[in-house]
């Protein structure tokens, strides 16, 4: 159902929105096409002339009543306060924007320290793997250093056993293992002492009188 003509004869159809101009017939008898007028155009007879409140509200003061003027001031106030909220949500919105750039910034070196000590940690996992498998010869003498020490400990209760003093299970067991620490020992090139062997290899000194002889 179209809805009343405007100023300028246009009517509007309430149900597909679409605006035009009927046709009408000209004075001569003649008729004019209906027109259509194309979404958001608004012809100048439409258009509100502007109204000076002021004086709307002065000459309509005998009608309304109350204050000349005042209705302007409600306006005033109501735009005043407006622009304040809008001002005060923008000042929120910018101190939450200032809090996750600060907590942002402050997450960002933790996450570096993090990683370095991750990486200072796997790098010293290395090394020390990597020591371990390329320095054979220093494991061996740590091994021998602990067997010397556990022989050495294992000789002095002995020798508190043989001179009559009384010894508990746990030190009688070290003196029984007396013989195994020192097998160890020849195994990784020690003598009984802990003290490494001399070369085997070596070609024997052959005694002066065989020479002679």
């Amino acid at each position: 159902m179209p809805s009343e003509p405007s100023t300028s004869g246009i009517v509007t159809d309430e149900h597909s929105g679409e605006r035009h101009i009927p046709e009408s017939v000209r004075a001569d008898g003649t008729t004019r096409k209906a027109i259509k007028i194309r979404p958001g155009y608004r012809p100048p007879e439409d258009v509100e002339l502007y109204k000076n409140r002021t004086a709307e509200s002065f000459r309509n003061r005998g009608k309304a009543g109350g204050v000349v003027g005042a209705e302007g001031l409600k306006e005033h106030k109501q735009e005043t306060t407006a622009a304040t909220s809008a001002s005060a949500a923008s000042n929120k919105n910018a101190k939450r924007r200032d809090a996750r750039k600060k907590a942002k910034q402050s997450q960002e070196p933790a996450d570096a320290k993090d990683a370095t000590a991750t990486a200072t940690a796997a790098t010293t996992t290395t090394t020390a793997a990597t020591t371990a498998v390329e320095d054979p010869e220093a494991e061996r003498e740590k091994k021998a250093r602990n067997l010397k020490k556990k022989l050495k400990q294992a000789k002095e209760l002995k020798s508190k056993k043989e001179g009559g003093e009384s010894l508990l299970p746990e030190q009688i067991a070290k003196v029984i293992k007396i013989n195994e620490l020192v097998r160890e020992l020849e195994a990784l090139g020690f003598d009984a002492d802990g003290e490494p062997k001399p070369n085997t290899d070596a070609t024997t000194a052959v005694p002066e009188s065989a020479k002679e002889g």
